[in-house]
């Protein structure tokens, strides 16, 4: 009877350790990323996309990792700087994860002379285990309100 405990115990101890062992912390995938955009590494922000990525902002949608990487990540970074997000929602298992929330960000002076401004709004992260284990960014979507001027 007590090594049928025994055994018991050390099955239920293995178990609980695979399940959280398959499962990933979304809030550090989602903080990899906003520090690459923030270090404006567009190589890191590349890798860190799925092959079949899509990525939602009002009426813009780009599907495809080269397009997104072009449309979104390319020609974006350059455009704002402070990124930060706060987390509302997020959820994992052991293929998924998301985290959604609030983000806001410094916009760049278009041009010398011209103002900066911030922009806020909500965001949606959804990464998928890639067949190397890998876990990849797999959808994206921003809403954002009218950039705003700042003072």
């Amino acid at each position: 009877m007590k090594s049928l405990l025994c055994s018991l115990l050390v099955a239920v101890a293995l178990t609980s350790c695979t399940k959280t062992g398959d499962a990933v912390n979304v809030q550090t995938l989602d903080q990899e990323f906003v520090s690459a955009w923030n270090s404006r590494d567009s190589g890191k922000i590349t890798g860190m996309l799925a092959d079949d990525v899509s990525f939602v902002q009002g009426t813009a949608h780009w599907k495809g990792k080269d397009e997104v990487s072009q449309k979104w990540v390319r020609e974006t970074l350059p455009t704002i700087s402070s990124l930060k997000t706060s987390v509302i929602s997020s959820n994992v298992d052991a293929n998924s994860a998301y985290e959604a929330g609030t983000f806001s960000v410094d916009v760049l002076p278009a041009g010398p002379g011209q103002p900066a401004g911030f922009g806020e709004g909500n965001y949606i992260f959804y990464w998928k285990k890639a067949a190397d284990n890998t876990w990849k960014l797999s959808y994206a979507q921003l809403e954002g309100l009218p950039v705003q001027r700042r003072n």
